[in-house]
């Protein structure tokens, strides 16, 4: 199994495939291109027919597509998804509208791992957004998250859904109180998260157009 991601601080899409996979506790070859660079979306198509990451290669099955990646992980490890029913169908629900939804937070709260931009990026949209995410992290965990610190008690698909969010968090200073204050802290914690977190501060390649606030 191969996964191809781009670069760590950056690539939001990438963080969610990969602890999708790293959390289904998968053995697979990373392959990180740099992205926006000269050659990256040349490299990029070797691997993926959309030219875009991630790209997930399984003994010769390409899927590209985060969300399309978390779902084939989860049939190949069916503990990625809760197994009562209603709450697997809302942790779908809730990821596929994180991938789908929240345009103003992705343009003003671009994930940038290495930065500290507490009190930036702010608009009423991006408020809005933000009150609905937590939101969600607060009935999620209300209502399925007895048996552990994630939105469905272990991690799912759904929690790798929102990991880059709980960077944005961080780098711009937002604080959910509560439940969801709770949850954005144990994400924070998790080893993978912190394992994603240590490769991002070691990569010197510097994207200009995410470094929104320098």
């Amino acid at each position: 199994m191969k996964l191809i991601i781009g670069n760590k601080n950056y690539s939001s899409w990438s963080l969610r495939a990969w602890m999708s996979a790293r959390a289904g506790g998968f053995t697979f070859e990373e392959i990180r291109i740099p992205l926006f660079i000269p050659g990256s979306r040349e490299h990029i198509l070797s691997h993926s027919p959309s030219g875009k990451v991630p790209c997930l290669i399984d003994h010769g099955l390409v899927v590209w597509d985060s969300l399309a990646i978390g779902e084939y992980l989860a049939e190949k490890a069916p503990h990625l998804l809760p197994a009562d029913v209603a709450a697997r169908a809302v942790a779908r629900a809730v990821t596929a509208e994180m991938h789908s939804g929240f345009a103003n937070l992705r343009q003003h709260m671009s994930m940038n791992i290495r930065k500290d931009y507490s009190g930036h990026g702010h608009t009423p949209e991006v408020d809005a957004e933000i009150a609905r995410i937590i939101a969600i992290w607060n009935d999620c965990r209300a209502r399925f998250g007895a048996g552990g610190p994630y939105l469905f008690g272990t991690f799912t698909t759904a929690d790798a859904a929102f990991a880059p969010v709980c960077f944005r968090f961080r780098t711009y200073g937002v604080k959910p109180d509560g439940a969801a204050g709770e949850y954005l802290a144990a994400m924070l914690a998790n080893p993978h998260m912190q394992e994603w977190e240590a490769a991002a501060r070691l990569e010197t390649e510097s994207i200009k157009s995410e470094d929104l606030y320098d």
